[in-house]
């Protein structure tokens, strides 16, 4: 009975207290609906402070992070002009840039913190179009003077930077009293090492430090070939008597430029100023500015020089020498500035290895690589140029260059196939043992090859897939560097790669060239090249038997063309340099062509079938590798 009244009781206030709660919640409603609303201006006020501290705390906050992220950046972004962002912010050539620390380069914060860097560049750049306008040459300056190494080197390998974006090479400290640049020249010779050199260091070194500038003019100034192209340099010096002997000093630092202790030597005696002014005094002597440029390209391999050389101010006078119509010192340029370049190019361009396509940063991807390598006597830009016309002024090349080009594989084959990286070879080559650039310098076909597949290797040759394009002896080379490649496995990739060979006039079973050795003048005392080229040469038939069974077995695409008229060598020699039979490697197809031995590489025209069946061939060949 007492549970059941105790029931009773809880129900009762349970009730009472549900109705307390109703009637509370009644009242307070009648009580809202009673109360006048406050005024307007107060509530007004009241949003706009609330939407103040919230847009406040959203910008503060916005800010610093902004502020942390592009200081993050640092050389990245230390320029937000059009031109510098297009140069520092996209894609670049040859192959991506690998980080130092592999670390950098995996995990979610790294991927979000890349992201990220590429939305606060496009608003920068965009902000920057909006804002900001042509800059005035002061601003130029500003920035100039602001710029890194990396950014100065980027854009001096911008298609579009303006040379105002450079300051001008500091001034160059003064001659000693009662000295001059040629002798300091052979000053700056003498303070490197001379022993254990090579015997043509050795020789030029010797030659340039021991001969008087008058004497030298005198008794050696048209006699000599210079600057690694094989032809004869027979100037007249007669303005400049000191010229020769600069020349002889500046071919013996190029071979001493090989070696990078000699280049850390050159550098710590003053040789970065002294070679600048030198190139200053001689901008009318494109022999000594190239001899110039190419010193300075192999100190460039040394990557603990590069600072040094920026700022001796080499960067703006290499900028400006890219932009040059003359494809030989823009290519010299070019070949410097990738070799400083280690921020987006990981190969590296050592002495005779020249890029004609890309010269410049770009987003193109590069699919695929074709290599020229010139023959006897040639060049790695005069041997690939336009067929001669009758006196072609140099002033109208430049001025229509889709009429007439110095170099046909940079200025038709880089518009007609952008995809492709194209490289040109050069090495010294002489018909006479008297008209080589150093008597001791008797180098075999096997020495010249090992020695050119390690530069092409050290410039990425067979990280993508290969064509090889050669002329006259430089198709004995091809064949040789490709049978040294396959008995090395670090050079697999070489083989692996390589999809055709285009001969242009390559004497696979030698050439009459040899055996017309009665010109004093051209072909007394034959050199080792031509002998090697003698039909009876032993080492030309095994090379050409081995190459057969080889290029047979591994598939390799070829396409051989021949010449069908004589050559003029001299005013006494007339010679058909390689007949029909001998160009016949005994595989692919054989074209005769009706020009000389000279022009069989050296298209009239772009529309020339010489040319144009060239092309068929490397579009062809590599049609699977340029799709994907």
């Amino acid at each position: 009975m007492s549970s059941i009244l105790s029931a009773f009781h809880f129900c009762r206030a349970f009730s009472h207290q549900r109705m307390s709660l109703a009637a509370y919640c009644v009242i307070c409603w009648r009580r809202l609906g009673t109360l006048t609303p406050p005024p307007k201006t107060t509530t007004y006020w009241r949003d706009i402070r609330n939407i103040i501290k919230f847009t406040g705390s959203l910008i503060l906050g916005g800010s610093l992070f902004l502020t942390y992220e592009v200081l993050a950046l640092k050389k990245s972004l230390t320029l937000d002009t059009q031109v510098v962002e297009r140069e520092k912010m996209k894609s670049y050539i040859y192959v991506n840039t690998v980080s130092l620390d592999k670390r950098e380069n995996y995990g979610i914060t790294y991927q979000a913190r890349k992201e990220l860097h590429k939305a606060v560049r496009k608003v920068l750049a965009t902000s920057a179009k909006i804002l900001w306008g042509p800059f005035a040459d002061y601003q130029y300056r500003i920035i100039a003077q602001a710029c890194d190494l990396r950014t100065l080197i980027g854009l001096a390998r911008s298609k579009e930077s303006d040379l105002r974006f450079f300051l001008p090479p500091p001034p160059l400290p003064s001659l000693k009293e009662d000295s001059s640049i040629e002798e300091e020249l052979r000053q700056l010779l003498a303070s490197l090492p001379q022993t254990e050199l090579d015997e043509c260091i050795q020789y030029f070194t010797s030659l340039a430090l021991s001969e008087s500038s008058q004497s030298l003019a005198a008794q050696k100034g048209g006699l000599w070939c210079f600057g690694g192209n094989g032809l004869p340099y027979a100037e007249s010096f007669g303005e400049v008597p000191s010229a020769t002997v600069e020349m002889f000093c500046l071919e013996a630092l190029v071979k001493h430029s090989e070696i990078s202790t000699h280049c850390d030597k050159i550098e710590a005696n003053g040789g970065l100023q002294l070679l600048q002014r030198l190139y200053q005094l001689h901008k009318d002597c494109p022999t000594i500015q190239r001899n110039i440029m190419r010193i300075i390209g192999n100190m460039a391999l040394n990557e603990h020089l590069h600072s040094t050389i920026v700022r001796s101010g080499w960067v703006s006078i290499l900028a400006e020498a890219m932009k040059s119509h003359h494809i030989m010192e823009a290519s010299q340029a070019a070949r410097t500035l990738a070799n400083l370049d280690r921020e987006t190019v990981q190969e590296k361009y050592q002495d005779g290895v020249y890029v004609l396509q890309p010269q410049y940063r770009t987003s193109q991807p590069i699919k695929a690589d074709v290599l020229f390598i010139h023959g006897l006597m040639g060049a790695a830009f005069k041997t690939w140029r336009q067929q001669d016309s009758e006196q072609v002024l140099t002033d109208r090349i430049l001025e229509d260059e889709a009429r007439y080009t110095t170099c046909w594989p940079k200025t038709w084959l880089a518009r007609d196939c952008p995809a492709l990286r194209i490289i040109s070879v050069e090495y010294d080559t002489s018909l006479s043992d008297w008209r080589t650039r150093c008597p001791m310098e008797r180098k075999s076909i096997a020495f010249r090859s090992n020695e050119l597949l390690r530069k092409l290797r050290a410039a990425g040759v067979g990280d993508r897939p290969v064509i090889w394009v050669s002329h006259s002896m430089g198709g004995l080379l091809v064949k040789k560097m490709l049978l040294e490649a396959s008995k090395k496995p670090e050079m697999s990739t070489v083989i692996n790669n390589t999809r055709g060979i285009i001969f242009y006039s390559v004497p696979h079973h030698g050439s009459h060239l040899a055996e017309y050795s009665v010109n004093v003048r051209y072909l007394l005392f034959p050199s080792l090249e031509v002998k090697e080229l003698s039909k009876d040469s032993p080492a030309l038939k095994t090379l050409q038997d081995d190459f057969l069974e080889f290029a047979k077995d591994k598939n390799f695409q070829v396409l051989n063309f021949v010449e069908t008229l004589p050559t003029y060598i001299g005013s006494m020699i007339k010679l058909h340099v390689v007949p029909v039979e001998s160009a016949d490697l005994g595989i692919g197809d054989l074209i005769p062509v009706d020009v000389d031995h000279l022009n069989i590489c050296k298209p009239k025209k772009k529309d020339a079938f010489l040319y144009q069946r060239t092309l068929q061939f490397i579009c062809e060949t590599l049609a699977k590798d340029l799709e994907n």
